[in-house]
């Protein structure tokens, strides 16, 4: 999925992690943020940064609370799976849930970024992710279906999954920042979309549809909503191989999903900031897809790799990759000080 669609016009201020699996485009000319019930001359956000720090100012701690009521969530239903289901359960679903989240912070800074390239008013945002959430669980329920029918009915489809995940994995550690830039109005989904759907010039409040000229017509809101929604689906390519990589009960992949998935809107505002602190986390998370497609290829020649073993590594490698930003990040501010230091001297 990391081939989607790429590339960030150099005007943009937004950084773009390397090898993300949509990455960053360049500022719309093509809609106007005017808001046609009456607040005009309305002025959006120019950049990823200032979208975050708007959404943090908005939401206050409020959004800290509920990061934690969604994860104090899932850790509970998971030790509920344990009890009910046992033990290997639980880890099984522990697995898919920490694989699933740290996908999911790729696909949020995606989202940020194609908030800014439709220029969608802030208070819009909040709609389009509530919506893009709802549309997320009932797409994630027919994919997981569809992919346990084709593992329980044709088993070598594991090795379909398993080369999805590696090259998901060889495309975000070798991509950097050399791939070919493009903009997004050149983006085949919505390009695609555009061309069936008469689009207004205009916002109108947080309406997906508008009257223009006596016409029903869409919204760039609803434009941007339908970019999101297949956005997810073409996300959705690698993230539900993975955790199938680690558990075939559907139950346990739907479930982990989904807990990862509604803390999404609570995760928005502080993605880009994370994304940016956490350098080699985009490393981390290719390298457990790497693992896991690897894990799929050996298990489906015959050699048992064991869900303990599975959720350490997948603990570790990400474990590592948080710890080793963190040490650079501050590593880098101190040589920072010291070379301010030495100027004022």
């Amino acid at each position: 999925s990391s081939s989607f669609a790429r590339g960030a016009s150099s005007a943009s201020s937004a950084p773009s992690p390397p090898g993300s699996r949509l990455r960053a485009i360049g500022p719309s000319s093509s809609f106007d943020e005017t808001d046609n019930s009456g607040d005009s001359d309305r002025m959006v956000a120019k950049s990823v940064d200032a979208e975050v720090v708007g959404a943090e100012e908005n939401a206050g701690g409020g959004n800290l609370m509920e990061i934690a009521a969604w994860v104090g969530g899932a850790v509970i239903f998971g030790l509920g799976v344990g009890q009910v289901m046992g033990g290997n359960k639980a880890e099984e679903y522990f697995a898919g849930y920490l694989l699933e989240q740290s996908l999911s912070v790729d696909n949020l800074f995606v989202f940020v970024l194609v908030f800014e390239y439709f220029k969608v008013p802030l208070s819009s945002q909040k709609t389009v992710l509530d919506y893009g959430i709802y549309g997320a669980v009932v797409m994630r329920a027919v994919m997981i279906l569809a992919g346990y029918e084709a593992l329980t009915n044709f088993k070598p489809i594991l090795l379909v999954f398993a080369g999805i995940l590696i090259y998901s994995s060889y495309k975000l550690i070798a991509g950097g920042d050399d791939e070919e830039e493009e903009d997004m109005s050149d983006n085949a989904i919505v390009k695609a979309v555009s061309s069936v759907l008469p689009v207004s010039e205009n916002y109108d409040g947080q309406n997906f549809y508008t009257l223009v000229d006596g016409v029903k017509t869409a919204t760039p809101l609803l434009l941007c909503l339908i970019v999101i929604e297949l956005s997810d689906v073409v996300f959705a390519v690698d993230s539900i191989p993975a955790v199938f990589g680690v558990t075939q009960d559907p139950f346990i992949v739907y479930s982990s999903n989904i807990f990862a998935i509604l803390s999404l809107r609570s995760l928005y505002a502080f993605v880009a900031t994370l994304v940016a602190e956490l350098e080699y986390l985009q490393t981390a998370v290719a390298a457990v897809l790497g693992f896991v497609g690897c894990k799929m290829v050996v298990e489906f020649a015959g050699v048992e790799v064991s869900t303990e073993a599975s959720l350490a590594v997948v603990v570790g490698m990400l474990g590592a990759g948080v710890a080793l930003s963190l040490a650079k990040k501050n590593g880098d501010e101190k040589e920072a000080a010291e070379a301010a230091a030495k100027e004022l001297k």
